[in-house]
């Protein structure tokens, strides 16, 4: 079995939205002064690989600790989009099949940008009317590889969309290294109670074939 991390790095130099920067790892007990080892961490919910709940912008959308983990473990498809310039739109995804395909990862040009450099305010997302079209083909998990979904949507629709049919966001992926194709995912959010997103480590597994049983 392959597996591959698909995590965004965490430490105090890496990429925050909108260059927040409110990343904060600092030591508090080292190994010269107490021959022994503590860390504490300070930064947001919605920072690295994380997962949005529809708490984030539903008035009554269910926080991270109720939304159902089951969404999150399972097959999944990595499709390639790196050919998109601005945004996905309906008409890209018109283009692909989504049968057997119920958790999906979108692989942009996002993925090429350094995870420990200024936030790239022209990032890949998703508008509303890709959002609308992942909801009537009844998909049930979005990951992208922007620490956003969505860009300059003063009414959050593309959020919105998702989280009234019930789809869990995945957002801050590290596709780079990831051939499209289909992978079992598993991604687990920090076991927060009532808040409105988590930080996650994710992670795809694929099956190696092996020739000696051919």
């Amino acid at each position: 079995m392959q597996i591959i991390d698909i995590s965004w790095p965490i430490s105090n130099q890496m990429t925050t939205y909108k260059n927040k920067a409110d990343v904060l790892i600092e030591s508090t007990r080292t190994w010269e002064s107490h021959q022994s080892r503590e860390s504490k961490l300070s930064c947001g919910v919605h920072t690295g690989t994380h997962v949005d709940a529809p708490a984030h912008f539903l008035a009554d959308g269910k926080t991270v600790d109720q939304i159902n983990l089951a969404q999150l473990i399972g097959s999944c498809q990595v499709f390639d989009l790196t050919h998109v310039q601005t945004c996905i739109t309906d008409n890209d995804l018109k283009k692909i099949d989504f049968n057997q395909a119920k958790r999906v990862l979108f692989k942009t040009q996002n993925s090429f940008d350094n995870r420990s450099g200024l936030f790239n305010p022209n990032f890949i997302y998703l508008d509303q009317t890709a959002a609308q079209y992942l909801a009537n083909q009844k998909i049930n998990v979005i990951g992208v590889d922007g620490l956003g979904v969505e860009r300059n949507q003063p009414g959050h629709e593309t959020h919105k969309i998702l989280f009234e049919h019930n789809i869990l966001i995945i957002e801050g992926l590290c596709l780079a290294q990831v051939e499209p194709g289909a992978y079992e995912l598993i991604c687990l959010p920090l076991a927060l109670t009532g808040t409105d997103g988590a930080p996650a480590r994710a992670i795809l597994m694929k099956r190696l074939i092996n020739v000696n049983s051919i």
